[in-house]
């Protein structure tokens, strides 16, 4: 039997490489953002790669109302989703005051509102049918102290983290396994949305993941049942470190590492 995966902010980055994982693995796809050209030239070139299906959604997951929409166009084509990837965000550099109510009300609709509300709305097939993984890009910002600028995204992140360790305890016995995929700098569009890619390139390139990278350590630690994962050698070091020193000292580094790649 071939199962079917969700991959939402699929047109790119991180997205697009779980796309291309879970096509060389075996699975159907079902791909979704808000640029169609990307998604059509993505489903196009893995079901020619992969000989998989990949059934393209156009979504703006930034809407309220597209969780139910998206639900809804899963149904009318008898979709039945045993993968879901919620990927889909961005960041908005800045201080909190810098920036209106509504973009900070569409921010927290993609990264936090949507992944629960998806989660919500496709878990009870995944239960019924006895599998299901979940896999939520998270990031090693929700696991550091996170410095002045884009002052809602370790936020958001470290919600993500939470809300997945706490889901894969309810959900284990029903055969569903959650991750928490926590990447640090990674390759791909995301600073260049942010406008912050000139403040990112002052980083050495050591620093740096593949979004391919990336995706595969996702694949590879939902299917271990693990609940979470720091992506590289690195910033597991990072997050380890974090844990174990004094809390006022890594403050203090993180403030000053900040001031060199964050808008305040």
């Amino acid at each position: 039997m071939t199962r079917t995966a969700l991959i939402t902010g699929a047109s790119s980055g991180i997205g697009e490489a779980f796309a291309e994982v879970f096509a060389a693995e075996g699975f159907s796809l079902v791909i979704t953002a808000r640029r169609e050209d990307r998604l059509r030239a993505l489903a196009a070139r893995l079901e020619q790669r992969y000989q998989t299906r990949v059934e393209v959604i156009v979504t703006d997951l930034e809407q309220p109302d597209a969780p139910a929409q998206l639900a809804s166009a899963l149904e009318a084509r008898s979709l039945k989703i045993d993968v879901l990837v919620n990927n889909a965000g961005y960041g908005v550099p800045g201080s909190l005051l810098s920036k209106s109510w509504d973009v900070h009300g569409r921010f927290l609709q993609i990264m936090v509102t949507t992944v629960v509300e998806l989660t919500y709305r496709l878990l009870p097939g995944m239960i019924e049918r006895k599998y299901g993984r979940i896999i939520n890009v998270a990031s090693l910002a929700g696991l550091v102290p996170s410095p002045a600028g884009h002052t809602l995204y370790a936020a958001a992140k470290a919600f993500v983290i939470k809300f997945s360790e706490s889901l894969g305890h309810e959900v284990r016995r029903d055969g569903v396994l959650v991750t928490a995929l926590c990447p640090g700098f990674t390759y791909s569009e995301f600073h260049d949305v942010t406008g912050t890619r000139a403040m990112m390139n002052k980083m050495p390139g050591w620093m740096w993941l593949s979004a391919a990278d990336v995706a595969r350590q996702g694949y590879e630690a939902v299917m271990a049942d693990k609940s979470m994962v720091v992506t590289g050698r690195l910033n597991a070091t990072i997050a380890t470190l974090v844990r174990i020193l004094p809390q006022r000292l890594v403050i203090s580094l993180g403030r000053r590492i900040g001031k060199s790649y964050r808008k305040a």
